[in-house]
């Protein structure tokens, strides 16, 4: 089997959720998140782009819902032993037959909890689920159940976010070997995504974001490459990832000489880091963190170029995002604990001179200084 935690690691995060699940006065726990699955039994999979549930019951009971393809995939990846097939037919009810496992299950007329804000339960596959279970039992929202358990990390999982760190520093250095005048994207690029592969790394939850010119300006990622000019500016937006586990990085790279809009930005983005990572500490809360970015940024001038949000915490974490629950926002009150992992970026982007400049990486927090996992120096970064 393909686990990569220990059956008593996975068996602490059952019983873990299973106190949650009583404390929120749970009988049992419907699943649709594939993070949550990863979680709790190792299920590695794409497979919940299409209908799929992991139950979870009050008395430790697990049984999974899926496709015939994951079949093999739940056997090989996870501790399930428990794995129901729901068949493909023109005019398939999943959620029907996802009934039928609960009624075998003795769920009916319990308090289930359901994960509704899931990319894998789409708002057609949700109203089938409500339609299936009305009357049969009573579902409870507990979308951030197995998130805030998924919040702070075991010592095993911190060894899989510093292996991450190590490969998002061999990412950075490789894209930054291939970057010059005339260089293009797509070597840079590539270079990136194979000092991750060839470390041992996995894919990110969603694409490396790279660009040049003025499409340094912008923070998702977009098809299409250029040539770098003599003077240019290059936004690189990546992670090292590991196990499914990430560690973001964000760099904007000047080729040639910066501008002087540049200078400025870099030391507001540098003096604004600096002030995140005093505030990513115990007894502080998420929206510490972005005050801190906003009071900085807004001292030097860059109200009108900064983001409303400057990070959020990183995880094992599936397509189509890495982003993971919470966010650094104004007035975020989760509270910041030890061997939770942040990604704090401070994004810069002046539309009128053309002008981006970025600086981000991931940490994890102690009971002290935030522990960064990248050791690249901070300066900015010319070629």
């Amino acid at each position: 089997m393909a686990l990569h935690f220990t059956r008593a690691e996975y068996e602490a995060r059952i019983v873990a959720a299973r106190k949650a699940m009583e404390s929120a006065g749970l009988d049992g726990l419907l699943m649709f998140q594939q993070e949550s699955m990863y979680y709790l039994t190792g299920f590695d999979t794409f497979g919940f782009c299409f209908f799929q549930c992991l139950y979870l019951g009050a008395d430790g009971k697990l049984a999974l819902l899926t496709r015939a393809p994951d079949l093999r995939q739940a056997q090989h990846t996870s501790i399930i032993a428990d794995i129901r097939i729901w068949t493909d037919t023109d005019g398939a009810q999943p959620a029907h037959q996802l009934k039928d496992m609960l009624v075998s299950l003795g769920a009916k007329g319990k308090r289930l909890g359901i994960e509704t804000n899931s990319y894998g339960l789409t708002h057609f596959n949700g109203k089938a689920v409500d339609e299936a279970l009305s009357g049969f039992c009573q579902l409870i929202e507990a979308t951030r159940l197995v998130d805030k358990l998924r919040l702070v990390k075991s010592a095993a999982e911190l060894k899989y976010v510093r292996k991450a760190g190590a490969l998002g520093d061999a990412a950075l250095k490789a894209g930054i070997r291939k970057t010059k005048a005339g260089a293009n994207e797509g070597d840079i690029l590539a270079a990136q995504q194979a000092a991750v592969f060839a470390g041992g790394g996995d894919y990110p939850g969603n694409e490396f974001i790279i660009g040049s010119g003025g499409d340094a300006m912008l923070v998702r990622y977009k098809a299409g490459r250029r040539k770098l000019s003599r003077q240019d500016q290059l936004t690189l937006e990546f992670a090292g990832v590991y196990r499914h586990y990430h560690a973001a990085l964000m760099r904007t790279v000047i080729i040639g000489k910066p501008k002087k809009q540049h200078i400025r930005m870099d030391e507001a983005a540098r003096e604004a880091l600096a002030a995140c990572e005093e505030a990513m500490r115990p007894g502080h809360v998420a929206g510490d963190v972005f005050a801190a970015h906003a009071r900085v940024m807004d001292q030097h001038g860059m109200r009108a170029y900064r983001l409303n949000a400057c990070g959020y915490s990183l995880g094992a974490k599936f397509t189509p995002s890495w982003m993971d629950y919470p966010m650094f926002y104004s007035g975020n009150p989760e509270p910041l604990m030890p061997n939770q992992v942040f990604f704090a970026h401070m994004i810069l982007m002046d539309a009128e001179s053309h002008t981006a400049f970025c600086l981000g990486r991931t940490y994890i927090i102690t009971q002290g200084a935030p522990e960064p996992l990248s050791t690249y120096p901070l300066k900015m970064i010319v070629r």
